[in-house]
């Protein structure tokens, strides 16, 4: 009796349009399991055109919990290898055709959107993010989602504190843009 294996699923990728302007990045990737030996054979098939053959990826071993010295792809072995020293969040892929593609690694269990946005970011010509600015941005864009959506909740028990006589805080006296204090016209304070 044989055993019918299921397709490999298409590599979610994104890769950064063909330009001039050279960036940190060559696109991300978005893996659905954390075994290479699983996730690497449909990600070099579909770099075939983009980037030639693959036959060598390097990983930081910290986002892998096995890390196999070779992985069969279609036609060909891929060498992979781990450095410390390279960033966690990115992967880099060797061809004797173009040379290097450095791609950012989304991990498999981030929420669709997070990985959209991610994707997007790593794939803008000349951006000079690194993978890991990529990845602390989006969890603290995350983390402002969140609160935006918990503020949401805390502005409506407002709306029945005001209806049941409490009063609302008082506005704030300089709207906060990012790290700094832009106070409002009108509001400006005279030196003596």
């Amino acid at each position: 009796m044989t055993t019918a294996h299921a397709p490999p699923l298409a590599a979610r990728l994104s890769l950064t349009p063909k330009t001039t302007l050279a960036g940190l990045l060559d696109g991300a990737w978005w893996p659905r399991s954390r075994d290479l030996a699983v996730e690497l054979p449909p990600l070099v098939d579909a770099l075939e055109g983009p980037c030639g053959r693959i036959t060598r990826v390097t990983v930081n071993p910290t986002r892998w919990p096995v890390v196999p010295h070779k992985v069969p792809a279609t036609g060909h072995t891929v060498h992979v290898g781990w450095f410390d020293e390279q960033d966690p969040d990115k992967m880099i892929l060797l061809s004797y055709t173009v040379g290097r593609c450095d791609l950012l690694v989304i991990p498999p269990e981030t929420e669709p959107a997070a990985a959209a946005r991610l994707m997007a970011a790593a794939a803008v010509p000349g951006s000079v993010l690194a993978a890991g600015v990529l990845m602390s941005d989006e969890a603290a864009t995350g983390r402002r989602m969140r609160d935006a959506r918990s503020g949401e909740d805390a502005r409506s028990g407002e709306d029945t504190w005001e209806a049941d006589g409490g009063s609302a805080p008082p506005p704030l006296r300089h709207p906060v843009v990012g790290s700094r204090m832009i106070p409002l016209p009108g509001n400006a304070r005279r030196r003596r």
